[in-house]
Formats: C-alpha cells, structure tokens, sequence
C-alpha cells in the first residue's frame, strides 16, 4: 500500500548551558507534539499502532543526538528518526554554546486511494 502523509508539525527546543544536542532534541519533539491534538489515527479507522511518523531533528552536531532516546518520546506509532545539520549554536561567554534543536514530526499511513 502507499504511503500518505497526513500531517507535519514543527517545534523547536534548547539546550541552555549543558551542550546537550539530545535534550535540546527531546524539547523539540515535546514542543511539536504540544501543538497538535488531532486523533489521524481514529479519523481514518486505524489503530494508533498503524502511523508512520518520521522524526527529522536537526542540530549543528547531529552524530551527538541520540536518536533511540528520542524515539521513545512517542507512547504508539512506527517511529524513524533522523538528525541531520541544522538548528543553532549560540555561543556564550563561558565557551559552551546554547544548543537550538528543531524538530519536523511527519505523520503518515499506509493507505490505497479508492478511484470516485
């Protein structure tokens, strides 16, 4: 059956002073699922087992996050994560940059669409 996303949504989180690409990610994560409460998976009829959710975290040091501690994060779903280069490092005074994650979660089923 084909994939069909159903759903993206963005968030972003930060890691103030520990350098910590895998906390700054999780924030991000809770941020994007924070601004949805929609139900795809009862919408369409399937079990919340069924959704493919692609995860895309993206920092400057991406090989420091810890991409099966994000995963997780989700109580249900197929998840996938990948951390690529993006997000932010701002540097301080004291040497350790604030680390800014931003997070794309991808909601997907597989699904047949029927010819009308």
């Amino acid at each position: 059956m084909p994939k069909h996303r159903m759903l993206t949504e963005f968030g972003m989180g930060s890691s103030l002073r520990r350098q910590d690409y895998t906390e700054a990610a999780k924030r991000a994560v809770k941020d994007a699922l924070w601004h949805n409460s929609i139900n795809m998976a009862e919408l369409f009829g399937f079990p919340k087992e069924a959704m493919l959710i692609d995860l895309e975290i993206a920092v400057q040091q991406p090989e420091q996050v810890d991409c099966e501690a994000l995963k997780s994060i989700f109580p249900y779903g197929q998840i996938s994560v990948t951390a690529t280069r993006g997000g932010l490092d701002v540097p301080r005074p004291d040497g350790n940059p604030t680390v800014i994650a931003n997070a794309a979660i991808s909601v997907s089923f597989d699904m047949e669409r029927k010819n009308v």
